[in-house]
């Protein structure tokens, strides 16, 4: 019976992943996630259950960051689209209501021509309701790019190339090409640790950025190129194998060295 509930529920989170809406609130209050192509209109969701008619009510919705951010006020029919003051310039002339819904409980609002500033965790507050009520949405605008292989959605998967290889070191180099907004690149060995890599080049060519980072690796081991858009909550990443002739020369060697002294004694 526990493994049909859990299919089910397993099923549903599919579904609701999939319209690009996910609930959570296992630590914490309710959440709904919203992900939306940047450059398109997105919904933010906003309902009471009683479906109480809240025309003459007051609603506020604002963003949380490193400061409170005011996107859509309403009181009693007036708000931020005729008049009120208030409003935070990133959202002015960009967010409307739905006046037919207000009957029915529903203050959800729409944010028009979303950018990649526009994600962060967005609240919704009726705090003159006994009791007060409050719902917590989370917005990710992601950036959706081509290339040959068709749509993608954050950076493309970087390029890797070997540059110089000696028997004890190999020169590699990841490229990053035309991401947007700029990414954080980083080598990592198999074990996921951080390596040293030279400063990295940046060219931004209208707001796409190309990044070259180049690192010199002295083991053999698989190694990746990780490309991180912390804004915009994407990574990718391509990774390679490098195989040292000199290290398993000097493992050889080590071998029998350690035979030959152990054969003498």
């Amino acid at each position: 019976m526990r493994m049909k509930q859990t299919a089910l529920k397993d099923v549903c989170v599919c579904l609701l992943i999939s319209a690009g809406i996910i609930f959570g609130h296992e630590t914490g209050p309710a959440v709904v996630r919203v992900v939306v192509e940047v450059g398109s209109d997105v919904v933010l969701p906003c309902s009471l259950s009683s479906k109480e008619n809240i025309v003459d009510k007051l609603f506020d919705w604002r963003k949380d960051g490193q400061r409170k951010k005011e996107v859509f006020y309403y009181n009693a029919g007036i708000h931020y689209n005729n008049g009120h003051d208030g409003q935070d310039q990133q959202f002015k002339g960009r967010v409307s209501y739905f006046s037919d819904q207000l009957k029915n409980g529903n203050a959800s609002i729409k944010i028009r021509n979303t950018k990649m500033t526009d994600s962060g965790n967005y609240t919704c507050d009726f705090p003159r309701l006994q009791p007060s009520q409050i719902f917590y949405i989370e917005l990710v605008v992601e950036l959706t790019i081509k290339d040959r292989s068709g749509e993608i959605t954050g950076a493309p998967k970087p390029y890797i190339w070997t540059l110089n290889v000696t028997e004890d070191r190999v020169l590699l180099q990841c490229e990053v090409r035309g991401a947007s907004p700029q990414p954080k690149v980083e080598w990592k060995d198999r074990a996921g640790n951080i390596l040293p890599a030279e400063e990295p080049q940046v060219s931004d060519r209208g707001g796409r950025y190309y990044v070259t980072l180049l690192t010199t690796v002295t083991k053999t081991d698989h190694y990746r190129c990780v490309v991180t858009q912390e804004e915009i909550h994407h990574q990718t990443h391509s990774e390679t194998y490098v195989f040292i002739n000199g290290e398993i020369s000097f493992k050889s060697f080590s071998l029998f060295m350690s035979l030959l002294v152990f054969k003498y004694f």
